[in-house]
């Protein structure tokens, strides 16, 4: 049962009489605790809904147009209850390496099957109920993603602290059984769950497919605070190269076997690594983007492709500053533009260690808004800075460390900041001044 906080105007719920303050009991017999109950039990489009107005129960019989059309009913919070939150000690944790003074937002630990179907959250499957996964099954929520990191039961409970952390691989194969599709994720800690654990974990998945769709490897994110959590130690760049050569080599028998990959390393590893970026026919459906695997190459083949096709009229200058992973590529970008534009266009790139952080954090997405001021200040070759959006809440207005970019701006002598989307088609448009 929740309460409904307020009704939209002549939609359903209003034609049908439901009230601000009414608690909605149930639909079809589905007892209603969340946003994910909403959605499953009101497709139909013959609805019959239990509402209770103060001790009274009123049953409403509701005929929709389609299975589509939406009820017209708002809660307090999307999902309506609390998001979930997340309870292990995981010795790689990025939010236990946090320090004071950040947004809010970033300390919280979300581990929310809801989310994970909704918006591509990554659930470790430790901290459901039974209820929960079997309503996974029940609803058919797929494709769901998954914190893996090894399916070693002892050593997963090691990683995790967390005794539940050993179920891994039975309740995945629950969810093969039951058709639900999976992307999963690996933390690569260095001498931990690589090598040959490593490989124990990709032979696991792999025997998975096509249930598990695609395996993602991703390197450990190492901040200087620490503070009485385990020592972990970060990929230097022979690491990447030997992590990037067994992956190869232990996933090719896959390939030959299915004509397709699952297992694909970020572009982290890559670029720390020094080795290009493998062409886009390696990444087939592109199926984990958003984890930073083949982000790089889609960037860069769409900036190539548009840069071809550039026609400048008025000369375009600015500064642009990015995190050390992504310093090569902008500087690739920079120099395709200037000479697809004859000199036309001329963008000063700018490398940002991380030194908030503490040096061992490579990605453009958490740079702050401090670094920006105190390595950009007084180096700036034109009064534009462009900067990626990523670098910005999804609000657009802060950066991580509270600054907005009023502040960065006043701090780098008024200099005008400019925003640009990670994709490259977009970002070469910018540029370029052609319509987005």
């Amino acid at each position: 049962m929740v309460r409904i906080d307020s009704v939209d105007r002549y939609s359903l719920a209003d034609l049908y009489g439901i009230k601000p303050g009414d608690d909605l009991v149930s639909i079809n017999g589905g007892i209603i605790n969340d946003m994910m109950d909403l959605q499953f039990y009101s497709t139909d489009t013959s609805l019959r809904l239990v509402i209770k107005r103060g001790d009274e129960s009123i049953r409403i019989d509701m005929t929709k147009e389609d299975e589509y059309t939406p009820l017209g009913l708002n809660f307090t919070t999307y999902l309506i209850d609390k998001q979930h939150s997340c309870t292990n000690k995981c010795i790689f944790c990025f939010v236990d390496q946090l320090p004071k003074g950040l947004r809010k937002d970033m300390y919280f630990k979300d581990d929310d099957e809801r989310l994970s179907f909704l918006y591509g959250n990554y659930l470790t499957l430790t901290n459901l109920s039974r209820y929960e996964l079997d309503r996974i099954k029940k609803m058919h929520i797929s494709p769901i993603n998954i914190s893996v990191h090894t399916t070693d039961p002892q050593l997963r409970v090691e990683m995790m602290k967390n005794p539940r952390a050993a179920e891994i691989v039975d309740v995945m194969r629950e969810f093969c059984e039951a058709d639900i599709t999976m992307n999963t994720q690996v933390v690569l800690c260095k001498g931990i769950n690589d090598g040959e654990k490593l490989r124990e974990t990709i032979d696991t998945l792999q025997s998975m497919y096509p249930n598990v769709r695609s395996v993602s490897i991703v390197p450990l994110g190492v901040t200087r605070y620490r503070e009485k959590l385990p020592r972990l130690e970060v990929h230097e760049p022979e690491d990447c190269r030997k992590v990037i050569e067994q992956v190869d080599r232990w996933t090719e028998p896959f390939y030959r076997e299915h004509g397709e990959r699952i297992v694909y390393l970020s572009d982290e590893f890559y670029l720390r690594a020094g080795v290009p970026i493998p062409p886009a026919g390696y990444y087939g459906a592109f199926a984990q983007l958003e984890n930073g695997v083949g982000m790089v190459r889609t960037f860069l083949d769409n900036f190539t492709e548009e840069a071809r096709y550039a026609r400048v009229e008025e000369p375009f200058e600015a500064d642009l500053a990015v995190g050390e992973a992504m310093y090569p590529v902008m500087t690739e970008c920079a120099r395709m533009a200037h000479e697809a534009t004859g000199g036309k266009v001329n963008l000063t790139i700018h490398r940002i260690v991380n030194d908030f952080f503490g040096g061992n954090i490579w990605v453009t997405g958490l740079i702050t808004g401090q670094d920006l001021s105190r390595q950009l200040k007084g180096k700036l070759s034109t009064d534009r800075l462009m900067l990626c959006r990523d670098m910005l809440r999804s609000e657009g207005d802060m950066f991580l460390d509270d600054m907005t970019p009023r502040q960065v701006s006043r701090n780098l002598g008024g200099a005008k900041l400019e925003f640009y989307p990670n994709d490259g088609l977009k970002f070469a448009r910018m540029i370029f001044n052609t319509e987005i």
